[in-house]
């Protein structure tokens, strides 16, 4: 029996580097098939069904979560299930692909006579490549590897990880090649932390009318942080006649000036705001403003209409604020 630390902890390393080593042989053996079976998947005119038992069945329910958020629909079919009616969900238009380890598996064997009438490809991935479903497979892929990482070499480990790894590779290879783009992504995940990030947008978090911080080119600098201090933005716009975003005076601004040693009382704002400021427009995601902000490390951005009309402000704090409220709502519901 073991108890101290070191030796568990080891164990635990042995298992990792086993399976790493499993996957860069795998990464060794993509070849042509690799890309046919993209082809393939790729053609598919409805959707992919991602199939397997034991545990591959659990590698084939993710890997079919993937190709379905990456944009390439597809559903797990138990093949247990597929001999008891659910074989009806399957139409010629589909692709199946279908994970073994043995090549053999007996449940997914007793229903390619259906799969053949039908005429639907079959992508498959085994670890045995002259097992039954790689020699009737339209392509397969070889996810074996040369031991398990259990010490008995029985539990699927480094097998499932191989069968993982290619399923991920694959729906990452469509990905691309259908041009999925962040948009995309976020269609597909409004919910939750990754959806605020993906599908929060500025119009969302910006504020708006009399919120927003306004004063005319000729306002006196000391009027223009009367109305910095009441909207509490540490920055206000600068419009001119027709309302059109001239520039903005930011706390910064305010400590050049202090340092040229200019008189607030008479100075007119034109003479001291920054005229070269970052906008957004409406409709853009709020994490690209976030980034915007990061990278050229200011805390505030004017969001304009086409003809550059403020219609909004955002805060950097009011945009960390709202993914921090809601990671730590995904958080909790966790628990």
């Amino acid at each position: 029996m073991v108890t101290d630390s070191s030796t568990i902890c080891q164990l635990g390393r042995t298992v990792i580097a086993q399976e790493a080593q499993a996957l860069l042989a795998l990464q060794e053996r993509l070849d042509e098939k690799f890309a046919a079976a993209c082809q393939l998947l790729f053609g598919c005119r409805s959707r992919i069904i991602v199939m397997g038992m034991g545990k591959s069945g659990h590698v084939a329910n993710k890997v079919a979560a993937t190709f379905t958020c990456t944009g390439s629909p597809a559903f797990f079919l138990h093949p247990a299930e597929a001999s008891h009616g659910d074989l009806g969900n399957i139409t010629k238009d589909d692709v199946i692909l279908a994970i073994s380890f043995s090549g053999n598996t007996p449940e997914i064997l007793a229903i390619l006579p259906v799969i053949q009438h039908l005429n639907v490809p079959l992508v498959t991935l085994t670890g045995n490549t002259s097992s039954t479903l790689a020699k009737i497979a339209n392509v397969n892929l070889d996810v074996g590897v040369a031991q398990e990482a259990c010490p008995f070499g029985l539990a699927p480990t480094s097998s499932t990880t191989a069968a993982l790894a290619m399923g991920d590779a694959l729906a990452i290879a469509l990905l691309e090649m259908r041009d999925f783009t962040v948009e995309d992504f976020a269609r597909n995940h409004p919910g939750g932390v990754l959806g605020k990030k993906l599908c929060l947008l500025v119009d969302h978090i910006m504020r708006t009318d009399n919120d927003i911080p306004i004063v005319t080119p000729d306002t006196s600098i000391v009027r223009a942080l009367l109305e910095i201090s009441q909207k509490r933005m540490g920055m206000t716009t600068v419009v001119d006649e027709q309302g059109r975003l001239v520039g903005i005076y930011t706390d910064g601004d305010l400590r050049r000036t202090l340092d040229k040693k200019m008189d607030v009382q008479t100075t007119a704002i034109k003479d001291v705001m920054t005229v070269q400021c970052k906008t957004i427009s409406p409709g853009t995601l709020a994490i690209e403003a976030l980034q915007i902000m990061e990278k050229y490390r200011i805390t505030s951005l004017v969001v304009v209409n086409n003809n550059g009309v403020p219609l909004g402000v955002l805060n950097i704090h009011d945009l960390l604020n709202e993914y921090e409220s809601e990671t730590a709502r995904g958080e909790d519901t966790k628990m």
